[in-house]
């Protein structure tokens, strides 16, 4: 009798995938730390909710600094993986995996696609997800801000936004989702996944202007006692994030907080999230779980990229804010776009770049006259002057502008492409610094 259970077990599982890394949430960034901006939310999504949770982490934070040793590059990526695994565990996440891309300081989106190996990692990515079935995604905005603004966290975004519409679809990477011959054996080629749809996908994010995410999506109060542990989320927020021990932010000043018990700037704190899409339906601002439903459901094929339609001279801003464009409306996420206006910080005595696109969609060459304007006490604008632009074409160009010595809040820098367009960005310059754009 036991042997035909076993045999009836093992036949049963044939068909099944395993369900040790089932997750209900799987949060999607960039580096070992990111996922502190929704860790307030995940304590009472484990500990109180009961909610499985995975994490993946595009790059081991191999480009960053070392606050407490001496240890850089790959051997810091070796021990922020290690923190990473510790900061979760104490929520009791264990299953965290690493896609292994270089962490790639900057603002540009393109530029860390481009060393992540984008298809490579989207493939992974994809993989992922249909390794752990998760019902919700959490990950980076979409956007370019004035913030951080890491092209890692927007590229770890784009990838998680490509795989929630891709994992469902079986002609996507199809050799992930064909069964093998006898998986019981070695040396198989395919790898006998199932195509997954995940139901929602939510965004946070690092954004100076948090004020521009109210009424986007739910959020979550740090405040909030949790009934299991007796604490705030908060306080169990601030033991994770202090696992983070080589980053003097957020992982020393989690530490310190702890050490001085000065809790009371976590009574502002919150886990904001952006709705982005559900294929289940729910309100914006309701809660996470509204209207998931439990096991498989429907693949929802997004629109996917039309051609913008366009006649005669006309210019625009190139760029990530070009790519962002066309990504918001491929992967339908019309309102992503609507919360930030053209914006960027740079560092003070630094450089801001403007890339422009011309485009000329008429059946004879024209000349664009391209001339820009800064705020006073800024250098003068670099990269302007007459652009000869042949039929049906586009030309790229990037008016440059030097910051001034001191700190300031948005200011208008603005291309003006005579008798076409009118273009801005708002800048704003920071003594701190920032990545380079």
């Amino acid at each position: 009798m036991k042997k035909i259970i076993l045999l009836l077990l093992l036949s049963l599982t044939a068909y099944a995938q395993d369900d040790r890394f089932k997750a209900d949430i799987l949060v999607i960034v960039a580096h070992p730390d990111d996922e502190g901006m929704a860790i307030g939310y995940l304590a009472k999504a484990v500990l109180d909710l009961h909610k499985r949770v995975a994490v993946v982490y595009g790059t081991r934070g191999d480009g960053g600094g070392n606050a407490i040793g001496l240890e850089t590059a790959a051997a810091l990526g070796a021990e922020r993986e290690m923190e990473a695994r510790r900061a979760l565990g104490t929520l009791g996440i264990t299953n965290v995996w690493f896609l292994g891309a270089p962490d790639t300081p900057g603002q540009n989106v393109l530029r860390s696609l481009e060393t992540w190996n984008h298809g490579s990692a989207l493939g992974q990515m994809v993989r992922l997800v249909r390794l752990t079935r998760p019902e919700v995604i959490m990950t980076w905005l979409p956007a370019y801000s004035a913030g951080e603004n890491h092209g890692d966290h927007q590229a770890a975004s784009v990838l998680a936004n490509e795989a929630f519409d891709l994992a469902g679809d079986p002609t996507a990477f199809p050799e992930q989702v064909t069964p093998a011959r006898d998986h019981t054996v070695s040396g198989n080629l395919t790898e006998g996944l199932h195509p997954w749809q995940p139901e929602k996908l939510y965004f946070f994010s690092d954004a100076a202007n948090t004020a521009a995410l109210d009424g986007k999506g739910p959020q979550y109060p740090w405040n909030e006692v949790s009934p299991s542990r007796n604490v705030t989320y908060g306080r169990l927020a601030l033991e994770s994030i202090a696992q983070h021990l080589t980053q003097d932010y957020p992982g020393q000043m989690a530490v310190e907080a702890l050490k001085q018990k000065d809790l009371g700037a976590l009574k502002e704190m919150k886990t904001r999230l952006v709705m982005g899409k559900s294929v289940v339906g729910g309100t914006v601002t309701g809660d996470v779980f509204e209207g998931v439903v439990a096991g498989p459901v429907a693949f929802q094929r997004v629109t996917g990229y039309t051609p913008t339609t366009r006649s005669g001279l006309s210019a625009e801003l190139g760029g990530p804010w070009a790519f962002y464009r066309e990504f918001w409306k491929a992967h339908d996420l019309p309102n992503v776009g609507e919360i930030f206006k053209p914006e960027v910080r740079v560092g003070v005595s630094s450089q801001v770049n403007i890339p422009v696109l011309l485009h000329n969609d008429t059946g004879d060459g024209a000349t664009f006259d391209v001339s820009a304007e800064a705020p006073d006490g800024w250098g003068a604008p670099q990269g302007m002057g007459k652009f000869l632009v042949p039929a049906h074409a586009t030309v790229a160009v990037n008016v440059s502008v030097a910051t001034p010595a001191k700190e300031s809040g948005a200011r208008k820098v603005k291309v003006i492409v005579a008798k076409v367009a009118e273009l801005s960005v708002d800048v704003s310059v920071d003594k701190g610094g920032g990545l380079p754009q």
